[in-house]
């Protein structure tokens, strides 16, 4: 998968297009990711003696893959990612726009 945990990431389609943030976690059997802030879900808590207080929680859930884009932080822009080779023969990522190398 090219998208990896910390990344900066731009949302492109669904009901949070255009908000960006770090990945959180990342799932690659699944193929999916989690953003901070986006894709806020509710959930009922019952609570857990002392450890945890019932009630209604905010929470980020997955997002597939393909509906993030990694953001580059030389051209600024959501970008694709591709792979080269360095000279030691190091598989490093790539921004296609401007080939700055992303690792």
């Amino acid at each position: 998968m090219k998208i990896r945990r910390n990344d900066t990431v731009v949302i492109i389609a669904g009901k949070d297009k255009g908000k960006k943030g770090k990945v959180r976690r990342v799932w690659p059997d699944r193929e999916r990711v989690i953003v901070e802030g986006a894709n806020m879900i509710k959930r009922h808590s019952r609570a857990r003696r002392a450890a945890r207080q019932a009630g209604i929680i905010e929470l980020e859930a997955p997002i597939h893959v393909s509906k993030v884009m990694l953001l580059c932080e030389k051209c600024g822009t959501a970008t694709r990612v591709g792979f080269h080779f360095l000279a030691d023969g190091k598989r490093v990522r790539v921004c296609r726009s401007c080939q700055e190398v992303i690792d």
